[in-house]
């Protein structure tokens, strides 16, 4: 048998992902055999930058695409902040007591991101990336916490009083809560499928409301239903105060209500303590030692990029080009098999290429329906910037500090608790209080003695007040352009050396991004390189020049020292670098799905777009967070990857996904 070649363009996540489970993947039972990697055959990755994965295989930026773990001095052994994706929702695969049988379709977490840092080894660097049972606010020129709103406090905004008492994200639920009635709230991953293509407001709506009862929600605009349901002041308080401008635009109704739900009380987080790109690294190894243990010639390109991509006599036939020359064709080679493990935009500028390429040959990308079933993710821009400081004056200095210490019982708590030997009948009191946060551990104490019939002993108050500790990372809310602030700390591999605290000083999205873009070249610099050839997101992590320092500073000192603070209250950083995710070849930091799409039907036939071609046939896939159920996650990119590998090269599987889907079904 001929060898054959599969090639992937794009190391990062989905690319990632699917080179080691090419590898590592077993055949189904009734599965064709001969399309495995075996001895002899090539398997190819392709990478327009260079991630620094190794010291085999250096590069300029930490790996992971649109995942950027940035070290102080760019050295990992000292403290990090998160410049791109930084958590995952973990999934228990071991039964618990609130979950018998994790492989049900209750059960929550990402399956397929906790499976692979299982698989690789990482779990023993997975820690909780807990958030602030009391997070500060500082919206309309008013700082104030979270327990403080409250109707002799309430937001800054002018509507109904039952809005401005309640936390700024309680405007997600107002509007599920008035457009669905109880029992047509998925609670499932499998009843969200369904839900994304044939859910309907099903509540009664009054005559004033422009919807009407039985609209489906995939042609609805989630801003246009929010506007409807909140009014203009209503809805510029959820979207202030929950930090994310991309959770409040007009995206599919339907999937925003799922995608919002994690931003309401009780979503629990872990990450990696050698930095989120520390996943990619360890892939990376993977691969490289899979392929030699199995004969498969494995070939990594980094600074290469694909140009243009055609079918020709049942080969895949592309260009490529290079780093320095990204828009000429460097060269072609073929295939057998290719993978566009890339975003929206990225996929676009191959398809722009192709459609000039003089040639007889299918193009795939340039189909009208393709076309379409592309422009169904909406490109959300986003921005972040790190800074490092000598000491963390956010928690010690400030007039307004945050707050990163809470209490909060869970399942683990209470399993930790019992092995330890608190009471049982204690424990059983206990569980009407799970998975509620406080603030102080008196509040916490307090509350849990007037749930129990009996005094509890100050051993039992000590035990409660360790297990139930969670130290957060913020974040802190704003409707200024800094919008997020998450505080890092001190969390540097070597305890012993220097102690440098970081925080990510700016999180925010959509419109807010041009905000920051302007000061990118400081105050006395003419722009010399088009915005189209900036490839920032490559090169990594840039230094941000004086004048975005003190404006960062300037902002920063309004949400921790308050209204008309000076600049000069937030030290000096030691360090600052900002990434701009609406520079190419990403211009995005992540992506939504768009009203009047069938999310199913795009999700099955993107994903193998000549699908979408009558009598046509290509072995070209598209992969990734862009076209999933999981957008803006590692996990949506797996996810994309893991059901290529199931549906079109008969690979078993990684976990079970009968109540689990990894994309939804086409109706």
């Amino acid at each position: 048998m001929k060898p054959k070649t599969y090639s992937i363009f794009g190391a990062g996540a989905a690319g990632l992902y699917t080179a080691w489970r090419l590898l590592d993947g077993m055949t189904k039972p009734d599965g064709d055999q001969s399309k495995r990697l075996a001895e002899g055959d090539t398997l190819e990755l392709y990478d327009w930058g260079q991630y620094d994965f190794s010291k085999e295989n250096p590069g300029t930026r930490a790996s992971g695409a649109r995942v950027c773990t940035w070290h102080y001095k760019n050295d990992k052994s000292k403290s990090y902040v998160e410049l791109g994706g930084m958590r995952y929702a973990e999934w228990d695969s071991q039964p618990s007591p609130s979950f018998p049988n994790p492989n049900d379709g209750t059960a929550p977490g990402q399956r397929l991101v906790s499976t692979v840092i299982s698989q690789l080894g990482l779990d023993q660097y997975s820690v909780p990336f807990n958030e602030s049972a009391n997070p500060l606010y500082y919206l309309r020129t008013k700082n104030l916490y979270l327990n403080y709103i409250s109707a002799t406090n309430p937001a800054p905004y002018f509507t109904a009083e039952s809005v401005i008492t309640a936390p700024p994200d309680n405007g997600f639920n107002t509007v599920e809560t008035d457009t669905l009635t109880t029992e047509s709230i998925p609670t499932t991953r499998k009843g969200w499928d369904t839900f994304y293509q044939h859910g309907q407001i099903t509540a009664d709506l009054p005559d004033t409301s422009i919807y009407e009862k039985g609209a489906f929600l995939k042609d609805i605009g989630y801003w246009n239903l929010m506007y409807d349901r909140l009014g203009s002041e209503g809805y510029n308080y959820t979207a202030d105060g929950n930090g994310y401008t991309s959770n409040v635009i007009n995206s599919h109704a339907g999937e925003a209500f799922q995608g919002n739900n994690e931003f309401t009380p009780g979503s629990e987080y872990k990450t990696l303590t050698i930095g989120y790109s520390g996943m990619f690294d360890a892939l990376f190894q993977a691969i490289a030692e899979l392929a030699s243990k199995k004969g498969v010639i494995f070939e990594y390109y980094p600074n290469t990029r694909l140009h243009s991509i055609l079918q020709k006599d049942n080969v895949i036939e592309f260009g490529y080009a290079t780093r320095d020359q990204p828009w000429t064709k460097a060269g072609s080679k073929t295939t057998d098999a290719a993978w566009l493990a890339m975003p929206r935009h990225a996929i676009e500028l191959v398809a722009r290429a192709t459609r000039y390429e003089q040639t007889d040959g299918l193009d795939v990308l340039n189909a009208q329906t393709v076309k379409l079933y592309l422009e169904s993710a909406i490109m959300q821009p986003s921005y972040k910037v790190g800074m490092f400081f000598k000491e963390p004056w956010w928690t010690d200095k400030a007039n307004f500090p945050v707050k990163l210490t809470s209490y909060e019982l869970t399942d683990k708590v209470l399993q930790n608790l019992q092995q330890t030997g608190f009471p049982e009948n204690l424990l059983l009191a206990l569980e009407p209080l799970v998975e509620t946060p406080y603030d102080s551990a008196d509040e916490f104490i307090n509350t849990v003695q007037n749930t129990l019939p009996g005094m509890l002993t100050a051993e039992q108050i000590k035990m409660l007040i360790s297990a139930a500790e969670l130290n957060t990372i913020g974040p802190s809310y704003t409707d200024t352009p800094i919008r997020m602030v998450v505080y890092f700390g001190n969390n540097a591999a070597n305890d012993e050396g220097e102690k440098v605290y970081g925080i990510l000083a700016s999180y925010d999205d959509e419109q807010f991004t041009t905000f920051w873009q302007e000061l990118e070249l400081g105050d006395k610099t003419e722009r010399e390189i088009p915005i189209s050839e900036d490839f920032q997101t490559l090169e990594g992590p840039r230094l941000v020049p004086s004048i975005m320092n003190k404006m960062l500073r300037k902002q920063l000192a309004e949400m921790h020292f308050g209204t008309g603070s000076d600049y000069r209250l937030v030290p000096e950083p030691l360090e600052s670098r900002y990434m701009d995710w609406s520079l190419p070849p990403f211009n995005a930091g992540y992506h939504a799905w768009a009203a009047h799409f069938n999310i199913g039907d795009v999700q099955q036939n993107i994903r193998k777009p000549s699908q979408l071609i009558d009598g046509a046939d290509a072995n070209i896939f598209i992969v990734g967070e862009t076209y999933s159920n999981d957008q803006a996650w590692v996990e949506g990119a797996y996810c994309t990857a893991e059901s290529v590998l199931n549906d079109f090269f008969d690979i078993e599987p990684i976990i079970d996904c009968r109540e689990y889907p990894f994309i939804c079904a086409a109706s």
